[in-house]
């Protein structure tokens, strides 16, 4: 049974840093390219950073880059998403997700994503 299990989320006020987790169970994690989406009140889900089996691809969105960054640690079966200048409009609850690949590329479409995890509050005070 695959499991996606997040962590790290919280209240933090703007300007600050969170590190979420993402545990992967029950897969062979290194066949997996791994997303973080998140989903504000109202919103769409909306894809955030992606990374490949390898780590060696990333994908970050506009709305994001130069603060996000993934990383992934297969041995520990582990993806991280470090968020930092953490603004108000960064609030929503983040998900991991998983596909398993056959190549080392990016997944960058929500619908092809097999595997979610059951979200992380992530709360920004300004």
């Amino acid at each position: 049974q695959v499991q996606l299990v997040e962590s790290g989320g919280g209240l933090v006020q703007a300007g600050g840093s969170l590190r979420l987790s993402c545990a992967a169970s029950g897969l062979t994690f290194s066949i997996y390219a791994m997303g973080w989406f998140r989903q504000a009140p109202g919103k769409e889900r909306e894809l955030v950073a992606a990374l490949s089996r390898s780590g060696r691809s990333t994908y970050i969105a506009d709305s994001v880059k130069g603060r996000f960054t993934i990383s992934r640690d297969n041995p520990k079966n582990t993806v991280y998403l470090q968020m930092n200048s953490l603004k108000p409009e960064d609030m929503a609850v983040y998900y991991c997700a998983a596909e398993r690949v056959r190549t080392d590329g990016v997944v960058v479409t929500t619908q092809e994503y097999d595997y979610w995890g059951q979200g992380t509050q992530v709360t920004v005070s300004s």
